[in-house]
């Protein structure tokens, strides 16, 4: 009777029993984030996801798993990735986010003159450039500290609305804190890009490793030099109200292969 009872329980289980990274992050939604199993093989595989390189990480030092940041504008349905030379499908569920409307007495925010469109599109193709940078280095930790103590407000893909007018989904998940709190980095990285932009104001790019990189933007004071290498912890800056921004808040980006995916889920707050 006790085999036939071990020989139902090891029947039940499933032939991979998820790891922690996998129950962490494996949120596969528009914004999210898919886990993916690539097997037990000595070295680590390569893949990729609408023909960029995705993360690859041992879990539980015995399988490797592919970590995907799934774009907002991606569709409910199928999707693939590739890697060694076959395709490897999961299924993107849906999420509805809400919208959020903001008033701004600053038109030019709204609708920019030709001269700070022209900046804008300087600035945008600068930090585009940062966001796809891929570096060989595997990230120090996934399960991410905030980087700053204090409550959630604007949640990360709220559709926006300034002066009435849709203008892109909100990129990040902001921090209700006061001005010059310190922000501190989440894992370990190197500062990749620095800059005073039009709508994020004074802004920071860490890199993570493996196409997973942190922005940070609204900065009253930047406290790093570029190229840097941060300590998990280690002060990025002070929070502000810099570029577009109604107040001092904390606003942070995260990014898996060029894909701008919803940072709760990486500090376990992520909300179905």
């Amino acid at each position: 009777m006790r085999l036939f009872a071990a020989l139902l329980l090891c029947l039940a289980l499933p032939a991979h029993a998820e790891g922690f990274i996998t129950r962490l992050l494996n949120k596969p939604v528009p914004g999210g984030v898919a886990v993916l199993d690539l097997g037990d093989s000595a070295s680590a595989p390569q893949a990729r996801y609408q023909g960029k390189p995705v993360l690859v990480v041992r879990e539980d030092n015995r399988r490797w798993i592919a970590i995907v940041g799934i774009p907002l504008a991606v569709k409910a349905g199928p999707q693939q990735i590739e890697t060694a030379g076959r395709a490897l499908s999961f299924n993107v569920g849906t999420k509805h986010y809400r919208e959020q409307r903001i008033t701004l007495k600053n038109k030019e925010q709204v609708n920019p003159s030709p001269a700070n469109l022209k900046r804008i599109e300087r600035e945008l193709a600068e930090q585009t450039r940062a966001y796809q940078q891929f570096s060989p280095r595997q990230p120090s930790n996934l399960l991410f500290d905030k980087p700053v103590n204090g409550p959630l407000s604007s949640p990360f893909g709220l559709r926006r609305f300034f002066n009435g007018e849709e203008r892109n989904p909100h990129s990040g998940l902001d921090f209700a804190v006061g001005a010059g709190t310190p922000i501190k980095a989440p894992a370990a990285g190197k500062v990749i890009l620095i800059g005073d932009y039009f709508f994020n104001g004074r802004t920071v790019f860490v890199d993570h490793g493996q196409g997973l990189i942190s922005m940070f933007c609204h900065l009253s004071k930047i406290d790093v030099q570029l190229g840097q290498e941060l300590p998990r912890g280690g002060v990025v800056g002070r929070v502000g109200a810099t570029g577009r921004a109604t107040g001092p808040h904390m606003h942070w980006n995260v990014s898996l292969n060029d894909a701008r995916v919803d940072p709760a889920i990486f500090i376990g707050a992520f909300k179905p």
